[in-house]
């Protein structure tokens, strides 16, 4: 008996196997390049541990990449078929021929946090002072801050204070160190500025407010090709809802962060508390077509602030930049 009790289990453990694999098998496959360490892998992470993807019958295959470069590469060489970008570099690529498109991922971006012994309250008291920048002299807040400090002080920010590019982790450093007053980093960067003692005092809303563009607006979002969705529509409708949950699991559940605390690599518990609200606060809340519409708006002043260095040959948002998934089936 024992010996038919144990041969009837493995029957059935390797029915039960065989079942997982063929479904498995059934799933879409969703190749998504991924930076190391960046904020998109939290999502990935709930959306995998959580089953929410595999509930919608997605099979998500992560591919680390080093670089932002890397990722366009990737994508544009059929390596991944959903990346992390901004519509900005969509709408370039539209207006090239391309057929990249874009759904909003997050509208969180960098403000200027400064140092308490700065004496900084606002853009003009910048004057004079250096100001650490991430992303280089073509990054979207950068050219936005110039536009609102045309707006606000009647000056390009670039001619009345002295910026430094330079890296994200690198800003932080020397910030902390004394060695700069104040820094315009990636909203997670500025996050943890927030969090050892060096608050915000201009976020990307007001510059957005202040230009006319609408307080929330996606810069980063989920990027495909359409021919790639549309010969595959189970696998983007069905990763899209598993981010959709993702997003609303990680909004409303605080048990659900504690899994991620490991990819967050937060120093302390205010630090780990500012990147888990950070987030919160840039899930998007518009409605797609009002967010394309302040996509359109800010275009033109990104545009006009970067010249074809950063929109090529576009003057406009280019239509389908932003997924609709009309007649996708």
């Amino acid at each position: 008996m024992p010996r038919f009790l144990a041969r009837l289990i493995g029957v059935v453990l390797l029915a039960l196997a065989s079942i997982a694999s063929a479904l498995a098998g059934e799933r879409a496959v969703v190749r998504v390049g991924v930076l190391q360490y960046g904020t998109v892998s939290w999502e990935l992470e709930a959306m995998q541990r959580h089953g929410l993807a595999a509930r919608e019958g997605v099979d998500i295959r992560i591919v680390p990449l080093a670089l932002k470069d890397a990722a366009n590469v990737a994508i544009q060489g059929g390596e991944v078929d959903i990346i992390v970008n901004d519509w900005l570099w969509v709408a370039r690529m539209r207006a090239q021929g391309a057929d990249f498109a874009f759904v909003p991922f997050s509208q969180a971006v960098g403000g200027i946090n400064v140092r308490p012994d700065a004496r900084i309250t606002g853009i003009a008291d910048l004057r004079g002072k250096r100001l650490g920048v991430a992303g280089g002299a073509l990054d979207k807040s950068w050219l936005l801050l110039r536009a609102y400090a045309r707006r606000s002080v009647g000056e390009d920010a670039a001619t009345f204070l002295r910026p430094q590019f330079a890296a994200p982790p690198l800003l932080n450093e020397l910030v902390a160190r004394g060695e700069l007053p104040a820094a315009l980093n990636f909203w997670h960067y500025g996050a943890r500025l927030a969090a050892a003692g060096m608050p915000e005092v201009l976020g990307m809303k007001q510059i957005l407010a202040g230009l006319g563009i609408g307080e929330e607006m996606p810069l980063v979002g989920w990027v495909f090709g359409e021919r790639w969705a549309r010969a595959n529509p189970a696998a983007i409708e069905g990763f899209l809802r598993a981010s959709a949950a993702a997003k609303a699991l990680l909004q409303q559940a605080d048990a659900a962060w504690e899994d991620l605390r490991p990819l967050m690599r937060a120093e302390d518990e205010a630090t780990f508390v500012a990147l888990r609200e950070g987030f919160r606060a840039g899930i998007p809340r518009t409605d797609p077509a009002a967010a394309e519409r302040a996509a359109a708006r800010a275009f033109v002043i990104l545009a006009a602030e970067g010249g074809e260095a950063l929109v090529g040959h576009a003057r406009e948002l280019a239509p389908g930049t932003f997924w609709h998934g009309d007649g996708l089936r």
